[in-house]
Formats: C-alpha cells, sequence, structure tokens
C-alpha cells in the first residue's frame, strides 16, 4: 500500500502549464484546515508544481479571527498570497521544514514565528474506497457544476461541514480545488511561540478566509487547484520574471 508519506513527496517540483486553457494551476498537497479548540486554526498548502516556482505557506488563524500566511518561497505574489493576501492581517517570509517521522505523520516546524506542529492523518474505510475513485477520476468530471456539487455533499457528509470546492477567492480570481484523495486528521498538537494550540475539534460552523469556507474538522488533501487567468498579461510577466530568479 503507498503511505501518504510516499504520495506527496512523489509531488516533484516542476514549472508546469494549467491542463485547462486560461487557467493558472498548482499541484501539491496540505492540511486543508485543523480547527483546534482552543480557538485556533492552523493550515498547510506545499505546492511543488506550479507555474511560477516551488513553495509551501503555513496559515494561522487566531481566535479573534486574524488570519496570517507565511511563506517559504521566491516572493509572495506566486504563492497563496496571491489570491489570499486581502483577506489577512500579516503576510510575511519564514522557514517551513517538512519532516515525515512515520508514514502518516507530518511534523512542520516553522521559524518566525516558532511553530512546531505534528498531524497523523488517517483513513476510515469509507474514505479509503472514495479516495480509490477520487485518484481514478478523470479530469473532465471537475468541469459540471452538478458534479462540483455532489463532491461537496459528499464532504457534508464526511463531517466537513459547508465547503465550496468552486467560488472567488479575495483576490477576485474564480478558483476551483481539487482534493483527489483526503485523510483525516484526529492527533495533532501544535505550540505557537511557546503556546499550546490544544486539542483538534470539529466546529459548528466552517471557518473562512475572506469567505473561502475550510473544513469543519481536520483535513489532510492530496490534489490540485486552477483558477482563471484574470490578467493575461501579468501572468506572463510573472512566468518570465520566476524563470529568471531560477536561474
Amino acid at each position: 500500500m503507498t503511505t501518504i508519506a510516499a504520495r506527496t513527496t512523489a509531488i516533484t517540483p516542476n514549472r508546469s502549464e494549467a491542463p485547462w486553457p486560461d487557467h493558472e494551476y498548482v499541484r501539491g498537497w496540505g492540511v486543508f484546515g485543523l480547527p483546534f479548540d482552543s480557538g485556533h486554526i492552523l493550515a498547510l498548502r506545499v505546492f511543488p508544481d506550479n507555474p511560477f516556482a516551488p513553495y509551501a505557506t503555513v496559515w494561522h488563524r487566531d481566535p479573534t479571527g486574524k488570519w496570517s500566511i507565511f511563506v517559504d518561497g521566491p516572493r509572495f505574489d506566486i504563492a497563496c498570497p496571491r489570491y489570499y493576501a486581502k483577506a489577512c492581517d500579516v503576510v510575511a517570509h519564514a522557514k517551513i521544514t517538512l519532516t515525515w517521522t512515520e508514514p502518516s505523520t507530518l511534523r512542520v516546524t516553522l521559524d518566525d514565528p516558532k511553530l512546531d506542529w505534528t498531524v497523523t492523518a488517517s483513513q476510515s474505510r469509507t474514505l479509503r474506497t472514495l479516495n480509490a475513485m477520487g485518484g481514478a477520476m478523470p479530469l473532465w468530471t471537475w468541469r459540471p457544476k452538478l458534479l462540483i456539487k455532489a463532491r461537496q455533499a459528499l464532504a457534508h457528509s464526511l463531517g466537513m461541514g459547508r465547503l465550496e470546492l468552486a467560488g472567488e477567492m479575495p483576490s477576485g480570481h474564480h478558483g476551483l480545488l481539487m482534493p483527489q484523495r483526503m485523510f483525516y486528521i484526529n492527533e495533532s498538537r501544535a505550540t505557537l511561540d511557546g503556546a499550546d494550540l490544544g486539542n483538534p475539534t470539529r466546529l459548528a460552523d466552517n471557518p473562512d478566509i475572506g469567505g473561502v469556507p475550510l473544513p469543519a474538522r481536520g483535513v489532510m488533501a492530496i490534489g490540485q487547484a486552477m483558477w482563471r487567468i484574470t490578467d493575461r498579461e501579468e501572468y506572463e510577466r510573472m512566468r518570465a520574471e520566476t524563470a529568471l530568479q531560477r536561474r
């Protein structure tokens, strides 16, 4: 059986174009969202394959509702802040270290602020079956609105709340999140600047960032996402600038 660690580390860095015309694209994995009973929320995005440059980000929402995104990558405007910065109080660079200590256990550390975060992912029998199906579904099945709604309803039945896989980002980009495999996170510990964030929990209402809902319970996902290009000239300029930075 292929492990979660093996599946994630098999995604190699690549500057690739989206499989759909007129779209931006990322492929990778991360923690879709993880609420803690202290009121904090953490998320992780690791996108080695995209049109610009590999990057990883850690998202944090404090109990007052303020969002921060920390970027390990060459620049903010090619990473998650490209789409979500308008919903954040803090966007900053940081060193993110990812270590699979077990086949299903990931340790995430951040240098500033000091974060030490461990998550263990798992599959129920139902989720294992759905993941096998999701990994085999062709890309075109993400275009019909009825099939997107069916996936959202399925996520709701799995305890993830009111997810919206398609919609407008805070930046104005219209995006489509396409998780192909998902895993529950029931075990996690995290300290942020020495403070223990508590235990994973399931929320009655989905948390959101700039109106984009995250799961009501902890979920790790492997998959891809696409956003319609809003400014072709800007997109091509970013492609050219990031190509030069890699030389």
